[in-house]
């Protein structure tokens, strides 16, 4: 069969769209291999709007509740048999590639079929691309195991956990000063380390952050370890040019150093940027690639969070309904 509509993706992103497909009963089939995005390591988190804490395994198990409520042919979707839903769940799966089969020139939608790693093609008019990000990690001693031990990779979920505090920030672009500027809301003081002699962020950001008298910048330096035992105590960096290595004595750090956008299996189907996101039009979350969406943190956005993420995806989906019904 051919479906209205496939999504691929399981985060806030991909879950708020299959909910909002299903009550519009779209015929949809829904991908995913894992359920909650990057979230989903969190131990706790405290801007996902609604739930004034939750943790990340929590999370993803609502985002699939509430998918799975919306989903024809599974356990307690009463939900679906009362709005007549045409959601099918496909989870476990990776997707391999998108194909291009049809030719919009010849009037009407295109025709694609999306392979998954089991062998598996699914044909769809439309696709929603929702396959998020993962985050670069920091190469240091101890990062790995002080992770989500005082080592974090989001100050906006993890910020308030280390009120009056003294932390660290890795990263030097525009994330790591504006993750700067929320940890100086809550921490005693906030020390960011750039590898490199420049910054990447905008100066104006940069000149307006570093102005904070809790503020300081090392740039040039390169983290070589994390301490502590059970939690992260201090970190030893060494100065790019002398060689020396420093001790910092901090409860915290957080590490913003870059995303890895999971668009490695759509790059021949949609044009993506430099960091390997996918282009999109932020009035709609059209890619340049006709019915082809994309929302969350495998897009170009400025920001990324589960929250924006979510309400993208919608976006995208009050989109692509009107792309099949009304235009």
């Amino acid at each position: 069969m051919t479906y209205d509509l496939i999504i691929i993706g399981g985060g806030p992103a991909g879950s708020a769209a299959a909910v909002y497909a299903a009550r519009k009963r779209l015929q949809t089939l829904f991908i995913t291999a894992e359920w909650g995005g990057q979230s989903v390591v969190s131990e706790t988190i405290y801007n996902w709007i609604g739930s004034p804490t939750i943790s990340g395994p929590g999370l993803a198990e609502n985002l699939k509740k509430h998918v799975m409520a919306n989903a024809i042919g599974s356990e307690n979707s009463k939900e679906a048999e009362d709005t007549g839903s045409t959601l099918l769940v496909k989870e476990g799966e990776k997707v391999n590639s998108i194909v291009k089969n049809g030719d919009p020139r010849q009037g009407g939608a295109s025709l694609f079929t999306v392979k998954t790693e089991s062998g598996q093609g699914f044909d769809a008019k439309t696709i929603l691309i929702a396959t998020g990000s993962g985050r670069r990690k920091l190469e240091a001693k101890g990062a790995d195991r002080l992770e989500h031990k005082g080592l974090t990779y989001c100050a906006s979920c993890d910020g308030p956990l280390f009120s009056g505090m003294d932390v660290v920030v890795a990263g030097g672009g525009n994330a790591g000063f504006e993750s700067a500027a929320q940890l100086l809301a809550y921490c005693k003081s906030v020390t960011l380390l750039h590898r490199s002699d420049t910054f990447r962020a905008d100066e104006i950001t940069v000149e307006k952050v570093l102005k904070n008298p809790k503020m300081k910048a090392i740039k040039n330096v390169d983290i070589l370890e994390i301490l502590g035992d059970k939690f992260v105590e201090g970190l030893i960096y060494k100065d790019k040019k002398t060689s020396k290595e420093t001790k910092l004595d901090v409860s915290g750090v957080f590490v913003e150093i870059g995303q890895i956008p999971n668009t490695d299996f759509a790059k021949d189907i949609v044009p993506l940027d430099e960091y390997g996101r996918i282009k999109i039009d932020p009035m709609t979350q059209k890619t340049q690639t006709k019915d082809i969406w994309a929302a969350g943190d495998c897009t170009d956005v400025l920001y990324h969070q589960n929250n924006i993420a979510a309400g993208d995806a919608v976006r995208a989906l009050e989109d692509i309904y009107l792309a099949i019904h009304a235009k």
